[in-house]
């Protein structure tokens, strides 16, 4: 950051450049583009593929809302899909009966800790002839088959919003592709539509705009704070297995939980990595008196996030798209009984005891009343 300072460069320079070297070198993407948000990664990268006005892009029916924002703000239309319950992603055999003539494009979302079923995904996407984007924004560091998230269609994205596995300050996202057609387009949209080189170089500014582009550069304060945090990543990730294991450990039986998390396990591969690896982002549960559990713990000063309690297809802003409830069953399930526990590398071995106590507690009271009744 005091590089940053002295330099005066404090958008779309050096730091961003390197940290998008790093990147590179971590996920095995040929181009890592730096933009500044993950929403703006979405956006930039599905028109870069080529969305046009009217473009059906197939996506799952329960995620964060920017999944589904972003193909409106890119001019296409989503088509929802129902999920598959335990890596809470698009179920492939929904996928396939989702599929309309107006499908040009699936974008998967790799939610909470694991990977949706891209080898099934990839496949319906071959059958009909539609254009594989990933929304792989909470997904840095998970692979399958070797290939990181976000690298198994035409690109995919990664925020680094301060909650997720690697947070800046502020809001930073990026765009990872292996096309250099899609890198070069997504590189002109970031800043204004201009091309050829204008990372760190400034005159750039005053160069001819080719597309009706953005200013989506990332700063280089933000880029700074991920370089050095990127060092930490590995270890950070270990730590967040660690924690989740402890969850399971100390939750799978409490009375009430009706789902812990399910995962797949890393085979390491001959380099010392791992062909597939999932990466909690967040510990989520899901029982059916979620409200009620919130209340609980709230009451004893432990904090929640309810995941996401308003399917995409029932947020108003889509209320034109004319669907109702009941249409995907899996995603309104999980709307009314998901909910995320404390969890982050810094939280200790006794604060995650006293999280499982007070759930447990809450356990045996429900328990005591099924008895009681």
């Amino acid at each position: 950051m005091d590089e940053v300072f002295r330099s005066g460069k404090f958008s779309h320079g050096k730091q961003v450049g390197q940290l998008e070297a790093a990147l590179a070198d971590y996920t095995g993407a040929r181009h890592v583009i730096g933009v500044n948000s993950g929403t703006d990664a979405l956006v930039l990268l599905l028109r870069a593929c080529g969305v046009r006005p009217g473009d059906g892009v197939l996506v799952p029916a329960y995620s964060f809302f920017a999944t589904a924002s972003a193909v409106v703000l890119a001019g296409g239309t989503p088509q929802f899909v129902d999920i598959d319950p335990a890596t809470y992603a698009m179920d492939p055999a929904a996928l396939e009966a989702a599929v309309t003539s107006r499908s040009r494009f699936v974008m998967p979302v790799h939610l909470f800790h694991t990977m949706a079923d891209m080898a099934a995904v990839t496949a319906v996407a071959r059958r009909h002839g539609l254009t594989v984007v990933e929304d792989s924004a909470e997904a840095i560091g998970m692979r399958r088959h070797g290939v990181h998230a976000g690298l198994h269609g035409a690109g995919g994205v990664l925020s680094f919003f301060p909650s997720k596995t690697l947070g800046a300050l502020g809001d930073a996202g990026a765009v990872l592709t292996d096309d250099p057609e899609v890198a070069a387009t997504v590189a002109a949209l970031r800043h204004h539509g201009r091309t050829g080189r204008t990372l760190n170089n400034f005159p750039a500014i005053s160069t001819e705009s080719a597309l009706p582009g953005a200013n989506s550069k990332m700063d280089d304060i933000q880029a700074a704070v991920l370089l050095a945090k990127l060092s930490l990543l590995e270890e950070h990730i270990a730590r967040r297995a660690e924690l989740a294991d402890a969850y399971t450990t100390r939750l799978q039986d409490v009375p009430g939980i009706v789902r812990l998390p399910q995962t797949i396990a890393g085979k390491p591969d001959d380099r010392g990595g791992y062909d597939d690896r999932d990466v909690y982002y967040v510990y989520l549960i899901e029982t059916e008196h979620r409200d009620d559990l919130v209340a609980h713990l709230d009451r004893h000063g432990i904090g929640t996030e309810v995941y996401y309690p308003l399917p995409l297809p029932h947020q108003p802003a889509f209320a034109q798209l004319g669907h109702r409830p009941g249409e995907f069953p899996r995603a309104e399930a999980a709307a009314r009984h998901a909910v995320a526990l404390p969890f982050h590398p810094d939280l200790g071995s006794g604060d995650l005891d006293r999280v499982c106590d007070t759930i447990r507690s809450f356990g045996a009271f429900l328990a005591g009343t099924r008895t009681t009744a």
